[in-house]
């Protein structure tokens, strides 16, 4: 997983020029509008922005869904057609954005990480999801098609909850509120894959095992990065700090404020996790050492009174009265062995062995 993007092509420009920073992750843009009040619904996918144009002043919800930002004239578009700060479209294209919250007084820009499991790859993938709330529409900003979003789609065709009733600062919360579901779906994912790696660190440890731990851990700075500023952002929202947040929708925000909350307790608890399951991965290497260091140990100290005694009888002097005994040879390696298993024996009874 990369963590950081390059953004050297940016190095010398003027505030505001509209370059794309990251990977294009869909071949060609798709626009969809969904305009819905309590009474009525219309869904359709158009091919240029300025369609859009129509649905500013009317009193109806606009909800504008753009998939795949990599093409700058259609960021470009949007911004001419809903008047959105040069520096607001460049946050969008700049995909290593941090999360955060900017009040531009006439609209609300807002910046997410979606964040999802790669099976195949076993790792986790994010994408960068851009709001803007205006006084009667909501534009989304995803790198890719997904389907995260298909189920607000959902509410809103079947006039499921309240979604239809309310304003579009309740679309927005709905937005919100499913991406950071998504968090828990990941996070519970993530909480058995550290739960099987910690039964494997106990049973056995190996380099494979090493370079999985810190790869998680590197998954896990990455998710801190992306989940931390939401405490400020929803705070922000749940405050009331912009004219856009209805009353009503702050108490919405406040239960997305406890979700956020739950994320960023499970995050650090993960970490702290791997941070101990290194320690029991280095102290069971450091284990194994010292037990290959011990055996060599014992097996050293039992054979030097026996080379010793082989070094003594090896030097062949002529009037070593033993070299011309009968059973001195026998009585040699009787000595020997009986000097290994006594020493096997006080090593037992230390519990050194």
């Amino acid at each position: 997983m990369k963590n950081t993007k390059k953004r050297s092509k940016k190095t010398g420009l003027l505030p505001g020029t509209l370059i794309h920073i990251g990977e294009q992750k869909i071949e060609n843009t798709r626009i969809t509008l969904i305009d819905y009040d309590e009474m009525q619904f219309k869904e359709t996918e158009i091919s240029n922005i300025e369609e859009c144009s129509s649905f500013k002043d009317k009193p109806t919800v606009t909800w504008i869904n753009i998939e795949g930002i990599h093409d700058v004239g259609v960021i470009e578009k949007t911004g001419q057609c809903f008047n959105l700060h040069p520096l607001l479209l460049e946050d969008i294209l700049n995909t290593d954005q941090r999360p955060k919250m900017e009040d531009y007084d006439s609209y609300v820009f807002i910046v997410l990480k979606m964040i999802f499991n790669d099976d195949a790859q076993r790792e986790i993938k994010t994408e960068q999801i851009s709001l803007v709330l205006g006084h009667n529409y909501v534009i989304s900003f995803q790198e890719k098609e997904g389907g995260v979003f298909e189920c607000i789609r959902d509410r809103i065709r079947n006039n499921k909850g309240r979604i239809r009733k309310l304003g579009p600062d309740y679309l927005l919360y709905s937005l919100i509120d499913v991406t950071i579901d998504n968090y828990f779906i990941v996070l519970e994912q993530l909480g058995e894959t550290i739960d099987s790696l910690e039964e494997e660190l106990i049973r056995n440890t190996n380099p494979e095992t090493l370079s999985f731990l810190h790869k998680l851990k590197s998954e896990m700075i990455f998710l801190r990065r992306s989940v931390w500023p939401l405490r400020e952002l929803i705070g922000s929202l749940e405050r009331g700090e912009s004219a856009l947040i209805q009353k009503s929708t702050r108490l919405y925000f406040r239960d997305v404020y406890d979700h956020t909350i739950q994320v960023i307790d499970s995050v650090e608890t993960f970490r702290e996790m791997l941070s101990g399951m290194l320690d029991i991965y280095l102290s069971s290497i450091s284990n194994k050492t010292n037990e290959i260091m011990k055996v060599l140990t014992m097996i050293a100290t039992i054979f030097i009174p026996l080379t010793f005694i082989v070094g003594l009888y090896g030097m062949n002097f002529k009037f070593m009265p033993e070299l011309e005994s009968k059973w001195g040879y026998p009585a040699v390696l009787f000595l020997m062995v009986v000097i290994a298993v006594f020493m096997l024996k006080y090593f037992r009874k230390k519990k050194w062995l």
